[in-house]
């Protein structure tokens, strides 16, 4: 325990370190060079103690949690405390450390006062660019761009010129990657600068004090809300489409759950062994999906986020893992399955906390890479168009929010088509929410969205996207939503068949375009249940169809006034009990919702069309004709 600590030096410190991380952040965006960072927000600041423990992470990525926090460990251990001094800054992106990718710079700084090491300043930003291939699937991290061990790039306030050098000469555009860098060091030096005023105003016995009695403050209610929860052991399964390289060979996603007391464990254990493809992760991510989970569940409007809330976490991983890959497997896109794991975590959970989860979401960021030469200074350029946003699970109490990142991504923000188009010779014909996306449910699924790109000149687009057969599901009766896809038109014709929504090192001309579609959310309870009025106005919305109103809500609405019909919809729902029934059994037996007429002639789990997805009305999910975008 610690000693006794004036409350109210308390809450100025708690709410002094959360300014300095937002300023860190602020600073970073203001002054990088690439959109994913400045506009994007694919970036994570913090403060954190003497020995990693997080004190304050600026909102930013989720997943982050816990990168930073083992990166600074590592950081330590490699040198000695004894070894850093005043004027290094530390710099790795070893992703087997951040458990991310190698896009992933890491720049930490530590903080002394009067000769003693008392905190560290962190920010780990994604470049757009380290190396590596472009295209395709990588198999191990030595494809994947330049690997930089823990080092120093400054020691005692000089540059290490030769560490710059050699990562200028090892990315495409350099003066961004540089711009980058230097916007970094301004992050890391902001929170230096902000935490030493800090403690110069109130002391620094009585700064570091309050930080410990904010972790005990955390790890409090940490443990009263996990008490809340009934004991027990709780499991749930669910699958990734592939790795990129076994195409359709489902990667299985199983989590355990035990609750005694105040304490909980979450055992990754039977997540897939780490896989060929490029979706691996390290350990540190794996760590970071059960705390994600836990937050959310336990305190997730409790500020700064810091250790204190962790304490009574427990995390079995593994090694070999596909959330604790172990070198060489490759990890360029990282990101996307950790979102699956926590959907799991939540998913597991439906029954002991149902008014604190949510159903399935579109779990992927929906983003793509396009690349080729600018006509217009006949230079090379590299846009990542995204992350789209798209459907999020239902509640207990409300509908899923609609056009959201997933969560993984936490705080990014989606690219405006305005600066993408301005930037890059690229046209965005399309950006809109998509009709009956989202979960049928007393609660209904948020919307997924989609967005039409064409292209100005000749490129090579790669989207790298899961959960196209691993449909959102829904919760307490509630049905799936939609999964991801992308679909390509070229020389003006609409593509109708993909094995996954994974588009590797495509060649488009002047003129195609692609289509990227983020999934709906799963629904929460019922649709039966829904009241008719409110799928009244989600028809008028636009936002359902009044075909599958009638198919999933059992709600019958008159064809040009769109007024409900109380005697036909008494009926009509009724007899569309046993139905419903049968879709909820058949939850996770095949890639698409399945329509009433199909499940009055077909037993459910009845082998599916493996290509095409089908929307809640039982129409092809992209109707589009010749030479139409597709809606």
């Amino acid at each position: 325990m610690t000693k006794s600590v004036d409350p109210v030096l308390v809450e100025i410190v708690r709410n002094g370190v959360m300014a300095v991380t937002e300023e860190m952040k602020t600073n970073l965006m203001r002054t990088a060079y690439n959109m994913i960072i400045y506009e994007a927000l694919d970036f994570t600041v913090g403060l954190f103690t003497a020995d990693g423990q997080t004190v304050s992470i600026g909102l930013g990525l989720p997943t982050f949690i816990r990168g930073m926090a083992e990166t600074i460990k590592a950081e330590l251990k490699h040198f000695g405390k004894e070894n850093i001094e005043p004027g290094d800054i530390l710099l790795t992106n070893d992703a087997y450390i951040t458990g991310s990718h190698l896009n992933h710079m890491t720049f930490s700084l530590p903080i002394f006062h009067d000769g003693e090491l008392i905190a560290f300043a962190c920010c780990m930003a994604h470049w757009q660019d380290v190396g590596g291939q472009l295209g395709g699937v990588t198999t191990d991290i030595f494809s994947e761009g330049i690997q930089i061990p823990v080092i120093k790039y400054a020691r005692r306030g000089t540059v290490n010129q030769d560490l710059v050098d050699i990562i200028r000469m090892n990315v495409r555009i350099p003066e961004r990657a540089m711009g980058d860098l230097r916007a970094q060091i301004t992050a890391v030096k902001t929170g230096e600068k902000r935490f030493l005023e800090l403690v110069t105003r109130y002391g620094r016995a009585e700064v570091l004090q309050a930080i410990q009695v904010i972790m005990d403050q955390s790890e409090r209610a940490a443990r009263a809300r996990t008490s809340a929860i009934p004991d027990g052991i709780y499991e749930a399964q669910s699958f990734m489409d592939d790795d990129g390289v076994n195409v359709g060979a489902p990667i299985p996603i199983k989590v355990r759950v035990e609750v005694k007391g105040d304490e909980m464990i979450v055992d990754l254990s039977d997540v897939s062994r780490q896989v060929h493809g490029f979706y691996n992760s390290g350990i540190t991510t794996g760590h970071a999906c059960a705390q994600v989970a836990f937050k959310c569940l336990t305190s997730p409007r409790d500020y700064p986020i810091n250790d204190g809330s962790f304490r009574n976490l427990t995390v079995i991983v593994p090694p070999g893992r596909v959330v604790s890959a172990t070198r060489p497997a490759p990890m360029r896109w990282w990101m996307t399955f950790p979102m699956t794991v926590i959907d799991t975590v939540f998913k597991a959970l439906g029954d002991a906390l149902p008014d604190k989860v949510i159903a399935g979401h579109h779990a992927d960021l929906c983003v793509s890479l396009v690349h080729g030469i600018d006509p217009k200074d006949g230079k090379f350029f590299l846009a990542h168009m995204g992350p789209l946003g798209g459907g999020w699970g239902a509640k207990l109490s409300e509908d899923g929010v609609s056009a959201t990142v997933c969560i993984n991504d936490g705080d990014t923000h989606n690219s405006p088509r305005e600066q993408l188009e301005a930037k890059y010779p690229l046209l965005i014909e399309r950006y809109a929410l998509i009709e009956d996306s989202g979960g049928p449910g007393q609660h209904r699924g948020g919307l997924g969205c989609e967005t039409v790109i064409r292209a100005l000149t000749d490129v090579t687009m790669n989207a790298s996207i899961d959960r196209a057969h691993c449909l959102p599901w829904g919760l307490h009766g509630g049905l799936e939503g939609t999964g991801n896809q992308v679909l390509l038109r070229r020389d003006g014709e609409w593509d109708k068949e993909r094995a996954n929504a994974k588009v590797l090192t495509v060649q488009l001309k002047k003129g195609d375009a692609y289509a990227l579609r983020s999934g709906g959310g799963g629904g929460f309870g019922s649709p039966l249940d829904r009241p008719a009025g409110q799928v009244r106005e989600d028809v008028q919305q636009g936002y359902v169809s009044r075909v599958a109103a009638r198919d999933y809500y059992g709600v019958v609405l008159d064809p040009e006034t769109l007024e409900i019909n109380e005697a036909a919809t008494a009926d009509e729902r009724a007899a569309a009990i046993p139905v419903h029934q049968k879709r909820v059994a058949a939850q996770g037996q095949q890639v698409r919702r399945l329509s009433a007429a199909e499940l009055t002639q077909k037993p459910p789990g009845h082998a599916p069309i493996p290509c095409l997805r089908i929307s809640c009305c039982g129409m092809v999910s992209f109707p589009f004709l010749e030479n139409e975008t597709p809606d």
